[in-house]
């Protein structure tokens, strides 16, 4: 087989995997690529993450033009044409790939990847395809509203909340691979580190357009950054913590914001459930050579000898200000997703608010764009507990990030607020009067 249609095969499994199995991205592409039994050359990743991940963020668009181009049923029973479909529209509309490999390797895959029930369907795949070349300019533009690969429910929260212009620069911005965003150890130069890795310095941190593999870049094994977008760097900046102060993390896996007050001096107490996500959280504070307390543990079942004067609880949450990353969870949310976070949420705030010492400092946080997870949250704990105050957030604490500071004194950074985008994320401080 070529690597060409290596490429494809990867590509049609990795789909495979996560919308029909409702698998992460990330865990179906590790999965297929160790079921290979080729070599996956540097240049067919990056290929592969550009058709599995344009794919997933233009299902709306996509699926629209395969039903404009044939009456033939592609129902759950033909997924899986409809998945090479898929992966040849792509090509054929979003890369650079001539027109008749895409028309040829997608061929090629029904007869040799899809079920011998479905390869009847393979002139089906050619006549579909070759119509998208044909007409691809009418087709883009009658199919051009990136509005078509979100779901409703989620655009209209959004439009309630930002209105439409705000949500069009967001969906434009969430159809667009996010950069490769690395936090740098304070005491190191930030333009000097910049030029060495061929980034550019951000708000916090260096940004890279083309990082090619993490692993191979200068400084990766001597512990001198580590990678966090420039969104996530802000609760733990905004906490406040400096030298020896104690900072309980909560939720702290896999530990960017750990290694932020770590870095600063504190002492710091990360507590996580997964055992899986501490593994990494292990392996990234030993790789940092920060020396931190890691317990496995519900949060909800914690209790510290002592109350903790630094508290930043990055809750679990819809994770909806990270689609740039995780295109996935625009198929993987429902309304009820969101009802069932809030619901944690709360349970975590409460909880949080009874380790923390009076006049001591709370920071919660979640990367969601959602109303309920986000300003309401806030709101609603401040409501039944009289011993929390808000403490603003000043544009001074953020220089070239004071459009994300709303009128209450939280943040909410969304994918536009910044010029190659950045994750949205939700951040209140708090203090215990």
């Amino acid at each position: 087989m070529t690597n060409e249609n290596n490429s494809r095969v990867a590509a049609f499994f990795i789909l495979k995997k996560v919308l029909d199995d409702g698998i992460t991205l990330d865990a179906a592409t590790e999965i297929i690529f160790e079921e290979f039994s080729v070599e996956i050359l540097p240049q067919e990743r990056r290929f592969i993450r550009h058709v599995t991940t344009t794919v997933i963020r233009r299902l709306g668009q996509l699926d629209k033009i395969i039903n404009h181009c044939t009456k033939t049923k592609l129902g759950n029973t033909q997924m899986a044409i409809r998945h090479v479909l898929r992966i040849g529209i792509v090509q054929l509309l979003f890369s650079e790939v001539p027109a008749h490999a895409a028309v040829n390797t997608s061929v090629n895959l029904v007869q040799n990847k899809v079920s011998k029930k479905l390869q009847y369907l393979k002139n089906t795949v050619n006549a579909v395809l070759r119509n998208v070349d044909r007409e691809r300019e009418s087709l883009m533009k009658k199919y051009s509203n990136t509005r078509l690969n979100f779901p409703n429910w989620l655009l209209k929260g959004w439009d309630d909340r930002y209105g439409n212009a705000a949500v069009k620069e967001i969906l434009n911005h969430l159809l667009v691979e996010a950069p490769l965003d690395i936090s740098l150890k304070p005491e190191l130069d930030l333009e000097e580190w910049a030029n060495k890795l061929n980034g550019k310095v951000v708000p916090g941190g260096i940004r890279l357009t083309k990082a090619g593999k993490i692993t191979e870049l200068e400084g990766y094994f001597d512990g001198t950054w580590w990678v966090q977008d420039m969104g996530a760097r802000l609760p733990a900046n905004l906490l406040g913590a400096g030298k020896n102060d104690r900072v309980l993390d909560l939720c702290a896996a896999p530990g960017g914001k750990a290694a932020q007050s770590a870095a600063k001096g504190a002492k710091v107490t990360a507590v996580d459930l997964s055992r899986s996500r501490l593994g990494r959280l292990r392996m990234n504070m030993q790789r940092l050579k920060f020396d931190i307390d890691i317990i496995a543990m519900d949060i909800l079942k914690y209790q510290p000898e002592q109350n903790f004067d630094y508290i930043l609880l990055d809750a679990p949450c819809s994770s909806t200000g990270t689609i740039r990353r995780h295109p996935e969870i625009l198929h993987m949310r429902s309304p009820a997703d969101i009802k069932a976070m809030v619901d944690i949420q709360i349970k975590m705030l409460d909880h949080a608010s009874t380790l923390l010492n009076k006049g001591g400092t709370l920071v919660y946080s979640v990367c969601s764009m959602e109303q309920a997870e986000g300003p309401d949250q806030i709101d609603n704990l401040l409501a039944r507990n009289n011993t929390l105050r808000r403490q603003n957030i000043i544009k001074e604490e953020l220089p070239g990030l004071e459009q994300t500071i709303l009128p209450s004194g939280d943040v909410q950074t969304l994918p536009y607020h910044y010029q190659d985008g950045m994750d949205g994320f939700f951040i209140s401080r708090l203090v215990k009067e």
